[in-house]
């Protein structure tokens, strides 16, 4: 998803290749999701012959100061970008340098197309593409000056470039909230533009666990965030989201393996992988260590099987479940799924192999009761019996018992 740096990408070729130039025409595709509270036909009349001033951003929002309101403000979401004519090195997935003589052909209008800005020097067109329409496109009808005073910006934090961050105001938040810190870098009303690969990046370089709750760092570790934050968020930029520049000790070089091979920084030591704040991060447990209150679950990445399956936390066994996995009665089940609900003795039985086992146990029962049966008929037979004897050695003038009999007979 393009984060901070990725959009500085875009702001940097939308002022190179658009400021100063005139819109000459607009192509836009109707789209009812992608164009918010607006319509393509009414942003493209809006667009006409329009002069592009300046483009500026604010974490992932990005927009086009044009000569006069109103000014379009967008967000690519997961999958939107801007398309260069002249440009192809412009996307951020290009390992490509600006002076490279060898650049590719790119198919125009691009696929996914939304809308295109056909520019007054021919040949110069930029488009927004958005495969999966999760981009937003807005009209703000303002003032220049004070589009970051309306929605959806004026909900926003600081960009930690743009605007920079106060280190008292930012260790006030941290001491305020209550939350895992990898969840609380991934609130916009925090920071503007930190997204899932910056936020697990930040953390590793201030070696803080991701689900470590944002009010137990100490001071030390709460400048030590302060301080990876400014670094990766501004190197990150000043590259223009360029990965292939970024630095080797980064872990954005080694941790997109994940479920293909072992993921494994150059010296040996092992990515991990837990769920924070709904989204999958990345991070080194040898590293990262968990100093004060966490969040409950985790997820270990890789083949290793964590020794320490069940870890201790205030005296409470802390259960490490995979995924998002709650565990109920006994069974693992995945959020927003219902598994099986365990069986009572009743319903076990109902099963074909267990109705054969119950069939057995009833034949069991029943021979039982029949050997019950005739063993008690048997033990009456026998007291009849011996009721009859007794009586007819009474009658003989001798005893029940036999051996008394035997000595009155001597």
């Amino acid at each position: 998803m393009p984060e901070i740096s990725e959009i500085t990408r875009i702001v940097h070729y939308l002022n190179r290749y658009l400021a100063g130039k005139v819109i000459k025409n607009v192509v836009a595709n109707e789209d009812t999701i992608v164009f918010k509270d607006t319509t393509s036909s009414a942003f493209a009349k809006a667009m006409q012959g329009k002069r592009v001033v300046e483009a500026k951003q604010q974490g992932k929002y990005f927009w086009i100061e044009m000569d006069s309101p109103p000014h379009p403000v967008m967000h690519f979401g997961m999958t939107g970008w801007i398309t260069f004519s002249k440009a192809p090195e412009a996307h951020y997935r290009a390992d490509m340098a600006d002076e490279d003589d060898n650049k590719e052909e790119i198919e125009w209008p691009p696929r996914f197309m939304k809308f295109v800005f056909e520019m007054e020097d021919e040949g110069n067109n930029a488009a927004f593409t958005d495969a999966r329409r999760l981009g937003r496109v807005r009209l703000i009808d303002a003032p220049a000056k004070d589009i970051r005073k309306v929605s959806p910006l004026k909900e926003n934090g600081p960009d930690p470039v743009v605007d920079g961050l106060d280190e008292d105001w930012f260790r006030g938040v941290l001491n305020k909230r209550k939350k895992p810190v990898k969840a609380l870098l991934l609130d916009q009303a925090f920071i503007s533009g930190v997204g899932n690969w910056v936020g697990d990046e930040i953390l590793y370089h201030a070696r803080i666990h991701p689900e470590q709750y944002s009010n137990t760092l100490s001071d030390a570790q709460q400048k030590q965030l302060y301080e990876s934050t400014i670094y990766v968020c501004k190197t990150a930029c000043e590259l223009l989201g360029d990965s292939s520049k970024f630095p080797e000790d980064w872990l954005f070089k080694y941790r997109w393996s994940k479920g293909k091979k072992k993921n494994v920084l150059p010296n040996g030591e092992k990515i991990d992988f837990v769920q924070v704040g709904g989204r999958t991060s990345a991070f080194v447990k040898t590293r990262q260590k968990a100093t004060g209150g966490t969040a409950v679950k985790e997820k270990t990445g890789g083949n290793d099987e964590d020794s320490e399956g069940e870890k201790k936390k205030g005296g409470k066994k802390r259960k490490i479940v995979k995924d998002e996995e709650d565990e109920r009665d006994g069974i693992p089940v995945k959020k927003g799924k219902r598994g099986p609900k365990p069986k009572t003795e009743d319903e076990e039985v109902k099963t074909p192999a267990k109705r054969g086992k119950k069939k057995a146990v009833k034949v069991e029962e029943s021979q039982s009761e029949n050997e019950e049966e005739e063993s008690e008929v048997e033990a009456k037979s026998s007291r009849k019996g011996r009721g009859k004897v007794k009586e007819e050695i009474v009658a003989n003038g001798g005893t029940p018992s036999g051996r008394r009999s035997s000595r009155l007979q001597k």
